[in-house]
């Protein structure tokens, strides 16, 4: 193998061919502990959009809470989130989710070394099964949404 060879091996992710994700739809990443559902401003519009015919101060008031300078989804008490049907284990607004939701497993945290992401197959059903998402697309999310 030639240094050039070498070089550009060593410059590549450990996923750079490709990783394994299909949504189950099992509702598992929308319940459990209490976290935060980060939302932007046009999240906000898109969600209230679907939801609330539009109105932003009537879905803020009812599905967002503030959190310091940023917005997150509010939760149920059992950690849920408030837009996840828990009788049907659907999201609600899963076409317009945020793109914290839409971006999910492929998030640095999941992603940094084949050790976290088999932890994330452990907890998400289908993380590491189905269709092989490329590096690209991989990349793409870890860089929209940062955790």
């Amino acid at each position: 193998m030639s240094d050039n060879s070498k070089r550009e091996a060593a410059e590549k992710p450990w996923y750079a061919d490709g990783l394994r994700f299909t949504c189950s739809q099992c509702g598992d990443c929308c319940t459990g502990a209490p976290g935060y559902v980060w939302v932007n401003k046009q999240e906000i519009q898109d969600l209230a959009d679907e939801v609330a015919d539009g109105d932003v101060a009537a879905f803020e008031a009812r599905y967002v809470r503030k959190v310091g300078i940023r917005k997150s989804l509010r939760e149920f008490s059992d950690g849920s989130c408030v837009l996840f049907d828990r009788e049907s284990r659907k999201c609600t607004v899963y076409g317009q989710r945020p793109r914290q939701c839409r971006t999910w497993p492929f998030w640095e945290s999941n992603t940094r070394t084949p050790e976290h992401w088999a932890d994330t197959c452990e907890i998400c059903p289908g993380s590491g099964q189905g269709e092989l998402h490329q590096i690209e697309e991989i990349e793409a999310a870890r860089d929209l949404f940062r955790v």
